[in-house]
Order: C-alpha cells, then structure tokens, then sequence
C-alpha cells in the first residue's frame, strides 16, 4: 500500500526532499507555517533552482491549520524545520501520525533526544543531511547540492538494520544518494562536528564555509573548535562515522586530520554556500548555534570537558543576534586568544 507522506517545516531542505519525492510519485503533503509559502506552492507550486537544471512541480500543500480537518493519518513524517521548532512541532504532528507510522528528523543537531519521548522511541529514526540551499521567497528555492550530489545517511536509534530504515532510504533516495547506518548517532556526531567547524565563523564573517576551509587562520579556530566537539563525544562514547560518502580509510590519520577531511569534503559538496545560520542572522531570526556550538558546550560540561572555543563562539553570535555587536573579523580575536600559543605570549607580555 502506498505510503502517505508529510514533510512539515517546507523552507529550503524541506521544499527540496517534499518536491523530489513528490517528482518520483509519492503521495506527499508540505506542511508549513509561513502563510504566503503555503499559498505559493497551492496555486503556483515549486520552484527549485539547482545544478541539474530548473524544476517547476506541482505539489500538495497544507497551512497548519488544515492538518486539523485531515481524514487520515500519515504513515511517514520527514521533519525539516530549524531546531528551535523541533518541540512544538513533533507535539503538533503526534495526532496525525499512524500508530505504525514513523517521524524522520532531518535536520541538524541531536534533535532524536528530545523527539523520540513525544512520539515515542520506535517511532523515530535519526538521519545526517547533507543538501545546501537557500529560500529565496515564498515557493522559490535555490538547490546548491541537486539529488545528484545531496547525500543522507538513516538508521534505527537501537543500531539495527531493519526493513523500515531500507524503505525508507529507498523513498527519500529521490533526493540524493542514501546511506544505511547502524552507528546513527556516531555519524550524527560527525556532522555535529563539521557544523561547529565551520557554521559560526562563517556567519560572523558573513562568508562561507568555504572560507573558514581555505583560510589557514580560519581553519585553524575551525579545527580548534571541532577538538573540542570531537573530544566531548568520544567521552561521552560516540564513535564518530564516516559520512559524506566517506570512508574508514578516508578518515584514518591524527584528530587533525580527520576533521580537515570532513570539512574540505563538506565544503567541496556545497561550494561557496551562504550557510544557515547566516541566512537565519541575515533575515532577523535567531541561528541554530544554541543546538550546536551551544550544544558542544553543554554535553562538554555533562562530560567534565572545558570546550572554551564553542562557549566562546556561541556568546559571539549570540550578541549579534540581539544586535549588540554587528557582523565583522574583529570579533575573532576573542578566539584567537584562546589558542595555547597566544596565551602564552600574552602572559609574557
């Protein structure tokens, strides 16, 4: 039987995965809060600009509001929302879930932690994304990784390859190359990793992740504060995953030199890409960097590990979202004083 799908949360990541799968004819429902995207997409449908050429579709699209009046159930649920949203949205969607069905959080961050006790541990199943792009209006999106590029990895919380996770992998391969993971939350950490690399100096710069890979001083505060996330999460017993399409032996070598891997593969995917949180800081809304250099920062004191990088950069970002500093270089000087060496040569001083 034909599986009723909802993507809730259609900005960029959303609207991509919602009309690929839709394109490869699943029974797909976009559902999102913005009331000028929903009519957008209900009377002009998708616009989605990418490498592998232009795709106009049609797609069926839902306000919030009308999920209430729905008949019937969804048996899967991709949820592509921001962080912040992860919470209030799985509670609003619980109702409108199967009782076989399953919610798929494709999104940044360990968001699985606080989605699996909504709905349930068996209901959820963690995925890694790797798709750049960017909402340009209502209905319009710009795809930097198309589905020849864009890459997912999916797995069960409890390890287990089972028939569900290959179902769905099979579906959401519509919008790029999918792998099947029984270390999830390994490879989630990896990502995690990569995010807090690059995401934060990329935004305060107003720059790409790109920049923070081909600039020596850049990547050295990049490696420095994916250190820090990589030393928290194998003290709290991740065993970082390959991702990206890479492999063991990929990413063999010194700390070091696994995080310069995965920060050049992942920016090698996007290319010069204005990323997520500086598209979020740019419109006036708050950026994930709670969820993620935030983040590092709170399993790190969990853990009983300092992760001054991560704090540092997170109070940063935080005071130029509340406007009290404004988007500039000169702010990284706070983090370059954190590096052992200027430490020293300032107490010489």
């Amino acid at each position: 039987m034909e599986k009723r799908i909802a993507v809730l949360g259609t900005g960029a990541i959303g609207s991509s995965v919602g009309a690929d799968m839709t394109r490869a004819g699943h029974d797909v429902w976009l559902i999102d809060q913005w009331p000028e995207n929903v009519e957008a997409m209900k009377s002009k449908g998708l616009h989605i600009t990418m490498p592998e050429g232009d795709l106009d579709i049609k797609v069926q699209a839902l306000h919030l509001c009308e999920v209430a009046s729905l008949k019937k159930p969804f048996d899967i649920v991709f949820l592509t929302s921001k962080s912040p949203d992860s919470v209030w949205l799985t509670e609003f969607i619980k109702p409108h879930l199967a009782p076989t069905g399953v919610l798929v959080s494709l999104q940044n961050s360990l968001n699985d932690e606080w989605i699996a006790p909504i709905i349930g541990y068996q209901r959820d199943v963690p995925s890694v994304v790797e798709l750049a792009a960017q909402i340009l209006g209502p209905g319009n999106v710009k795809r930097r990784t198309g589905p020849t590029k864009a890459w997912f990895a999916l797995g069960e919380m409890h390890g287990r390859v089972t028939p569900r996770v290959q179902e769905l992998a099979k579906i959401l391969g519509a919008a790029g190359k999918t792998e099947v993971t029984s270390n999830i939350w390994g490879a989630k950490w990896s990502k995690l990793i990569v995010n807090t690399m690059s995401h934060a100096i990329a935004a305060i710069l107003r720059g790409t992740d790109s920049d923070v890979a081909e600039n020596p001083k850049l990547f050295e505060l990049g490696v420095a504060l994916g250190r820090e996330c990589l030393e928290v999460g194998l003290a709290l017993g991740y065993r970082v995953e390959p991702i990206f399409g890479l492999t063991a032996e990929d990413m063999m070598g010194s700390p070091d030199e696994m995080l310069k891997q995965i920060l050049v593969t992942l920016c090698t995917h996007i290319g010069k890409h204005t990323n997520s949180f500086l598209q979020d800081m740019m419109k006036g809304r708050p950026s994930e960097v709670h969820y993620m250099n935030g983040l590092v920062g709170a399993k790190g004191r969990e853990a009983g590990i300092p992760t001054p990088f991560n704090d540092e950069i997170t109070r940063i970002v935080e005071q130029i979202e509340k406007g009290e500093m404004t988007f500039g270089p000169e702010h990284l000087q706070r983090l370059e004083n954190l590096v052992p060496s200027k430490r020293a040569a300032a107490a010489k001083v």
